[in-house]
């Protein structure tokens, strides 16, 4: 299904087909404030090994990111310190991902791995998702780390390219070139191992 979504102003009935979908543990493409990313309900294990599958990600070796609708939401499925949330708060809702310790909320397919990225995006159309979903949402970007091409900015074109493998592609606008900033929070020192878009606040 291809489904054309304002960002402005995004339909709840339009919004609650998504959650449906994500609930039945289908596959979603969707905006961010950088790039376009792939997702399922983060706490369906299924629908998590089909994007692993289709991306060919081993969970074990790989950080899986999952989408929060707010900074309050993401102590339930990651340990935060105060250092942490208060930076975190300064940069949030913004395009980084902030690797941190599991907790105990999320899947084994998670835990095995003992660190999780957490992404709050500066974009309505998914946190509106997230929040009427009720559960983080996996995200992943669509292009690979070191190829963005042009396919990846356009929904009509990803949804030619993806339309036999997920459920749903969102037409939320043209997308991004630019990933997120990844800063890795699991020592005391924050550590940027990816500059992307965006100016990390401390």
């Amino acid at each position: 299904m291809f489904l054309k979504i304002y960002p402005e102003n995004p339909n709840l009935r339009e919004i609650d087909k998504v959650v449906s979908v994500l609930r039945d543990g289908g596959l979603v493409i969707y905006p961010t404030d950088t790039v376009y990313a792939i997702g399922c309900d983060a706490l369906n294990v299924r629908a998590v090994e089909r994007i692993c599958q289709m991306k060919g990600i081993n969970p074990q070796k790989s950080n899986l990111s999952i989408i929060c609708s707010n900074l309050s939401n993401v102590s339930e499925y990651a340990k935060v310190n105060n250092a942490v949330f208060k930076m975190m708060k300064k940069n949030l809702p913004g395009p980084f991902t902030f690797i941190l310790p599991t907790s105990s909320q999320l899947p084994k397919i998670y835990k095995n791995k003992k660190e999780v990225g957490i992404r709050v995006p500066d974009n309505t159309i998914i946190h509106e998702i997230v929040k009427e979903l009720g559960n983080p949402v996996l995200s992943t970007s669509i292009h690979d780390d070191d190829e963005i091409i042009e396919y990846t900015t356009d929904p009509e074109l990803i949804y030619e390219k993806y339309e036999n493998s997920v459920d749903i592609v969102i037409d939320g606008g043209y997308g991004g070139t630019e990933a997120s900033t990844i800063v890795d929070c699991t020592t005391e020192d924050f550590e940027i191992v990816r500059q992307g878009k965006g100016i990390l606040n401390y």
